[in-house]
């Protein structure tokens, strides 16, 4: 049966396309079956949707439940169930310039470095259109990131999460980008190019220093996640101790490391740290199972992470060679008032 465009009855976020499985498609994978049911959006679109639950299912067998949001294109459809799209309003195919404050590192003509607070999305996606750091660029560097890298990206090379803070460089115009474009996708193997962090994780390494080398590819279950998996990408991330901080009872309870990048894969430290045993701090994607573990923090401790509300990661440390000079540059930030409260309060004896 050939999808029907509905008003969405509940909030004011576009439409809703409702398609119903008539078993006759020739395939059974939810974006495969979306892709022919739904022709007038793109299989780009779809894909970006689902993973954004946005897609809902009711399956033939339970007319009467409320549709339970699918995440994964792979998902097998049966005949007769019905699939709802909530497709949301049309956006600005440009992003427009927003009056956010920066704090700007370095700038010349040509690149400019921003020492990036948490909470700052890096550039427009689903769910974050606006008050992103491309906003803020475009306000900040005018006409000139037109068109570089994107009109989505424009300017940027590099991203950091959400809630990690830190130093980020961005391109100002194509020569600088193809440049730094280029050292970014070598990760300092054969140029300048460095990266390092600061990370608080749980527990404390048997060793000074390590390195942990696993591919990484996207979570078999939770999309929004990635894992450790055979046949993913290339990941390698080297670590070193810096300081180890000890619980109530007198053990290592916390750790902080320096860490460096040699591949630049989509949450690397935050999975290659969970997998070897000490996720960080705050993280709740890939460390909730470890929360317990703050009541062996001391009090101020313990406050400190309560009130961190973020994974425990910083972007500390960026050296690359500049584009157009090609003096090797570097820049260094201290951590953030929130990592550093944290630090002070994990120091701390009762």
């Amino acid at each position: 049966m050939q999808g029907s465009i509905l008003e969405n009855p509940l909030e004011n976020t576009g439409r809703l396309l409702e398609v119903t499985v008539a078993g006759d498609e020739g395939a059974v994978r939810l974006d495969r079956v979306l892709a022919l049911r739904a022709p007038e959006l793109s299989r780009s679109r779809l894909k970006a949707l689902i993973l954004a639950g946005q897609v809902r299912l009711r399956p033939a067998d339970a007319s009467a439940a409320l549709p339970t949001p699918l995440r994964d294109p792979a998902y097998h459809v049966e005949a007769g169930d019905t699939i709802t799209i909530d497709v949301p309003p049309a956006v600005a195919a440009e992003p427009a310039g927003e009056a956010i404050a920066l704090d700007i590192v370095y700038e010349d003509d040509d690149i400019i470095v921003i020492d990036k607070p948490k909470g700052l999305v890096v550039h427009p996606a689903a769910g974050h259109e606006t008050g992103t750091l491309v906003n803020a660029l475009i306000a900040h560097c005018g006409n000139s990131l037109s068109g570089i890298g994107g009109v989505r990206r424009p300017g940027i090379v590099h991203r950091l999460d959400k809630d990690t803070t830190g130093l980020m460089v961005v391109a100002k115009n194509d020569k600088a980008h193809k440049s730094l474009s280029e050292q970014f996708a070598d990760h300092g193997r054969t140029n300048e190019m460095r990266r390092g962090y600061k990370a608080f994780i749980w527990g404390a390494p048997n060793r000074p220093h390590g390195t942990v080398d696993a591919p990484i590819d996207r979570h078999p279950f939770a999309r929004e996640k990635m894992a450790v998996r055979d046949g993913g990408r290339e990941a390698v991330t080297h670590w070193e101790v810096e300081d180890t901080f000890l619980g109530r009872g007198g053990k290592p309870v916390v750790s902080l490391l320096a860490c460096q990048l040699e591949t630049g894969r989509t949450h690397q430290i935050r999975v290659h740290l969970a997998h070897i045993g000490h996720p960080l701090l705050g993280d709740g994607v890939y460390g909730p199972h470890f929360k317990t573990k703050a009541n062996a923090l001391n009090l101020p401790a313990q406050a400190a992470l309560a009130a961190l509300g973020r994974q425990a990661l910083h972007a500390y440390l960026l050296a690359l060679e500049h584009p157009v000079s090609g003096e090797i540059l570097e820049w260094t930030a201290e951590l953030p008032a929130d990592l550093a409260l944290l630090r002070t309060a994990l120091k701390a004896t009762e």
